[in-house]
């Protein structure tokens, strides 16, 4: 509007103002279940939205050279989590937004919760056990599920609802928003997330 006599005017518009940006990129974090879905969900997302995809367990993969199931096995599962917090906080930390499938066992840690929560919407592709034990049959390449990382006696379905139960409170803490993947196609898991976060292709780069 224009100010009386002041010869000056200002550009009226209806979008509201935006806070400064932070340093760090907001990204849209998936969280879940080894089963749920969250890498292929996360692949789907990121091409909607223009975005990169990162997955922490590649990313430990690639610092670390060796596979998940050989770091369980050489650096036993403390070694492994202590790699996963020091490759998740340095991707929380990079500037481009992207959408990043979170590793399952990554909220174990308090301090990751937080950062996970503090880095963007969070959202938990939730999953029932018989459906997690029948998309990942046997576990290969899950070492939780599989000899020396489960007790052997209750075999990957019994393992895979002994895990889901330890960790549902968790996931509820960082969630933003909840998903129930077990009758949804990946496709439409990925819909119902881009429009449960709000976010459009653009977004990014507002």
């Amino acid at each position: 509007s224009c100010g009386t006599g002041t010869g000056t005017c200002r550009r009226s518009t209806t979008r509201r103002r935006r806070q400064p940006r932070p340093a760090v990129a907001e990204h849209l974090l998936l969280v879940g279940m080894m089963g749920a879905g969250k890498s292929t969900v996360a692949q789907l997302v990121a091409a909607r939205l223009g975005r990169p995809h990162i997955d922490t367990d590649v990313e430990v993969e690639r610092v670390a050279g060796s596979t998940v199931s050989e770091l369980f096995s050489t650096r036993g599962e403390t070694g492994f989590r202590a790699q996963e917090s020091s490759v998740l906080t340095e991707v929380l930390a990079r500037s481009v937004p992207a959408v990043i499938s979170v590793g399952g066992g990554a909220i174990l840690d308090p301090a990751q919760r937080s950062a996970l929560r503090a880095s963007g919407p969070v959202v938990w592709l939730r999953a029932r056990p018989d459906t997690l034990a029948r998309r990942v049959g046997r576990g290969a390449g899950r070492p939780l599920l599989v000899a020396g990382g489960a007790d052997t006696s209750e075999g990957p379905a019994g393992a895979l609802a002994r895990i889901d139960g330890e960790r549902r409170a968790l996931y509820e803490e960082v969630a933003s928003v909840v998903i129930d993947v077990d009758d949804l196609t990946p496709g439409a898991v990925a819909e119902r997330v881009v429009s449960a976060v709000g976010l459009s292709p653009h977004e990014h780069s507002r």
